[in-house]
């Protein structure tokens, strides 16, 4: 880790939440997953919130500006794969000059930014979380789409723009975070226009999950508790829920497994990677110590060390997931809005 490296992370943790005030963030954040299911999905708003302060800068310094997984194939960078992932779901929808595109659940902006450029439509981003919308807006002005791209703070559950406004609409890993996914994709199918498409890539449970085994059951509590997740849902339960919003689901698949290199190689720390050092086991060593050295001189607020640790366990429950076959970050559908 670079110096200006470890400032900018340091400065970054906690986001809008005040640097004093992180160490309680981070306990009510715990407190959201290790009680009641109900109450998780309650709060779900102000848990995503927490999360996404807590972690952006740490996703931003390890992954890049998109945060997501990719297939990937042999011989090709993790950021070559990330981006054909983005171009994929740009060319399922068709998306041109003109169209006006809503990315659900944007982040920081990096799928919305390299859609924009690869397709030359604009699009609109919806983040609930304030200062993950102020770093998206100077990294859209940094790459010259501030014209055509831009973000509006809302809670996707229930978005202010009028029925039928966009002509396409996406989400990359994002609606996982709803606590009603059926609600969800209807509110999705309200602003979208008749006779056009949605496209998503969903975080899943597989059929291989057993909801009865224990070492399942612990691998799937880290991976909500480390990803900000009220729960995670089957595929069928996806794929239901399009049908009962409206949609005409035109195909679906788990395009994770016919990936000739694993998703979750990135994570795998018994991997040795120069072009994502910072996610190896090493990387991650240096990185721990220097979060550990910030904290201790009061450059990042008490609790980075943390949440550190808790995007560490969630990464090697991801990579268990992945092995085991019970998880997937990339159940993919193409649903389309009937015609009136």
């Amino acid at each position: 880790m670079s110096k200006s490296g470890a400032l900018d992370l340091a400065s970054g943790v906690g986001g809008k939440i005040g640097k004093k005030e992180v160490k309680s963030a981070v306990q009510k954040y715990e407190k959201y997953h290790f009680g009641d299911d109900e109450e998780r999905k309650a709060n779900y708003t102000d848990m995503v919130n927490k999360y996404y302060d807590l972690v952006t800068s740490f996703y931003e310094y390890g992954w890049g500006e998109s945060f997501h997984f990719a297939p990937r194939w042999k011989g090709e960078s993790l950021r070559e794969s990330i981006k054909r992932h983005e171009h994929f779901l740009a060319l399922q929808l068709g998306l041109k000059k003109g169209h006006k595109v809503l990315d659900v659940g944007c982040g920081i902006g990096g799928p919305l930014r390299e859609i924009a450029k690869f397709s030359e439509a604009s699009v609109t981003g919806v983040n609930n979380n304030e200062y993950q919308i102020t770093r998206g807006e100077e990294l859209n002005r940094i790459a010259g789409v501030d014209k055509t791209c831009n973000y509006v703070k809302t809670d996707f559950m229930q978005m202010p723009f009028p029925d039928n406004t966009f002509d396409a609409i996406f989400g990359i890993e994002a609606t996982c975070h709803a606590p009603d996914v059926r609600a969800c994709y209807k509110e999705i199918y309200r602003v979208l226009k008749p006779g056009q498409c949605f496209a998503a890539y969903e975080w899943c449970i597989t059929d291989c999950f057993d909801p009865a085994n224990l070492e399942h059951q612990r691998i799937k509590g880290e991976v909500e508790l480390g990803n900000g997740l009220p729960d995670i849902r089957s595929m069928e339960e996806c794929l239901e829920a399009l049908k009962l919003a409206g949609f005409e689901v035109m195909w679906e698949k788990d395009v994770a497994v016919d990936s000739p290199l694993p998703w979750y190689l990135p994570l795998d720390k018994s991997q040795i990677s120069l072009s994502n050092f910072r996610v190896t086991a090493v990387g991650r060593f240096f990185t721990r110590n220097m979060v550990k050295t910030l904290e201790f001189l009061g450059l990042a607020p008490e609790g980075s060390q943390r949440v550190q640790a808790f995007l560490e366990q969630a990464a090697d429950a991801l990579v268990e997931g992945g092995k085991k076959g019970i998880f997937t970050p990339m159940y993919f559908f193409l649903a389309r809005k009937p015609l009136l």
